[in-house]
């Protein structure tokens, strides 16, 4: 036992950011960052203490009933900014805030709605420093955040669950990514008939390590956040990674243990040299087709978001 609880020692060598829309579990559990989704988002925004910050963005939309598609895209920019704005007044650092899933394989409009919220972010006084622009790990993504980077947005790309995605995003110059722990563990569950996995077996952790070694050993500067965890024995396997974006839940578990935590993953000891070629875009598409967990991970993750970005309008639409 130590005098400190494994989530205070983790925030020693690890940045901890909170993955939440709830503002009173980000001030209770004092992250760096915090991390917001289509599916956060709904969360939130029904909770009955947020009912007056919603209500609020639909009046600076519509006096009235949202009656077209184009209110209620404006209201879901402009209650997503409010959601990061309200999160940034309790966060030193960043809020990750996702562009519209539905845009996840169109790069042109993912970078338009990018553009739109960081102007929102601007006219609420906020400067993009404090801002990362979320988007799915798909070739389209990828390349967008690539052109966004260039105009000094910068992005975390989300919803990575292969190397070849993460050697992509890194390529392109992200800057953050952030790796699925729990959801690969879920396929491999699910596919293999094994349900019990050692720590560090864990098919999730494994991912993340290689990724994390790989980016040292190559000198990319793109920064590795671990994300979906399903366990707190996820989280202490990758204390020292970059960031880890984690629920409330897992915090408060972490912030009663004061077992001791030792560090797995650190820069000046990333193992046997790992050698990666980058390719083209076909290269990219086929690699992604051969991994049957990414790729099914990847496309249940975007529908997933959609599904509760349209809940979300919906929910909306039927308030006012």
């Amino acid at each position: 036992m130590t005098n400190k609880s494994k989530l205070d020692q983790l925030k020693e060598i690890t940045t901890v950011v909170a993955d939440t829309g709830d503002f009173d579990a980000i001030a209770q559990y004092e992250p760096e960052d915090a991390t917001t989704n289509p599916s956060l988002l709904l969360k939130a925004a029904q909770m009955p203490a947020y009912r007056g910050l919603v209500e609020d963005v639909i009046k600076s939309v519509t006096n009235g009933k949202l009656s077209s598609d184009e209110q209620v895209d404006d209201c879901m920019d402009r209650l997503a900014v409010r959601f990061g704005e309200k999160i940034l007044q309790t966060i030193p650092g960043r809020v990750s805030t996702e562009v519209d899933a539905h845009l996840s394989f169109d790069t042109e409009a993912s970078i338009a709605k990018a553009r739109r919220l960081i102007n929102l972010y601007e006219q609420a006084g906020i400067d993009k420093s404090r801002v990362l622009i979320k988007m799915a790990s798909t070739w389209e993504g990828i390349r967008a955040a690539e052109q966004l980077e260039k105009e000094g947005i910068n992005c975390n790309l989300t919803l990575l669950f292969s190397f070849s995605q993460a050697a992509a995003a890194a390529d392109a110059g992200a800057f953050l990514i952030s790796p699925f722990v729990g959801r690969i563990l879920d396929w491999y569950k699910v596919n293999t008939g094994l349900n019990d996995y050692a720590p560090e077996d864990d098919p999730g952790v494994q991912s993340v390590t290689r990724i994390y070694n790989y980016y040292k050993q190559s000198g990319y500067n793109t920064i590795v956040m671990g994300a979906s965890f399903r366990n707190t024995d996820e989280i202490t396997e990758l204390a020292g990674c970059d960031r880890l974006t984690i629920s409330p839940q897992l915090l408060s578990a972490l912030g009663e243990d004061y077992g001791t935590l030792t560090r797995k993953l650190d820069p000046s000891n990333t193992g046997k040299r790992i050698h990666y070629t980058q390719g083209d875009e076909n290269k990219f598409r086929f690699e992604l087709n051969e991994d049957a967990m990414a790729t099914e991970k990847l496309a249940e993750g975007i529908r997933g978001f959609v599904k509760d970005q349209n809940k979300l309008e919906t929910w909306l639409r039927d308030i006012t």
